[in-house]
C-alpha cells in the first residue's frame, strides 16, 4: 500500500465523521430530551478530535494532533461543568 493510497482512506474517513458530525449536530439541536442535547454535544466533541487526528495523518501536519489533544481535555472539562450543573439544579443525568 502506497502512502499516498493510505493518506487518501485518511482523508475520505475524516470526510465521513464529517456527514456523522453533521448528523450529531441535528441530534443536539432537535434532541427531545437534555439527555439526548448533552450526549450528542459529547459524541460531537469527541468525534472532532477523531477528524483533527485523521487529518493530521492524512495531511502529515503533526500540530493537528497538538489542537486535538486540547481539544479532548476541553471536552472532558465541559462535560464534567454541564453533568455538575444538571446535577445541582436536580436533574438526574
Amino acid at each position: 500500500m502506497t502512502a499516498d493510497l493510505l493518506n487518501d482512506i485518511f482523508l475520505v474517513t475524516a470526510a465521513l465523521f464529517v456527514v456523522l458530525a453533521i448528523m450529531m449536530f441535528y441530534r443536539a439541536v432537535a434532541g427531545p430530551t437534555t439527555q439526548d442535547r448533552l450526549l450528542a454535544v459529547n459524541v460531537l466533541g469527541t468525534n472532532t478530535v477523531v477528524i483533527l487526528a485523521l487529518l493530521a495523518a492524512g495531511l502529515g501536519e503533526p500540530w493537528f494532533l497538538d489542537i486535538a489533544l486540547i481539544y479532548a481535555l476541553l471536552n472532558f472539562l465541559m462535560a464534567i461543568a454541564i453533568s455538575k450543573f444538571t446535577v445541582e439544579r436536580g436533574g438526574v443525568l
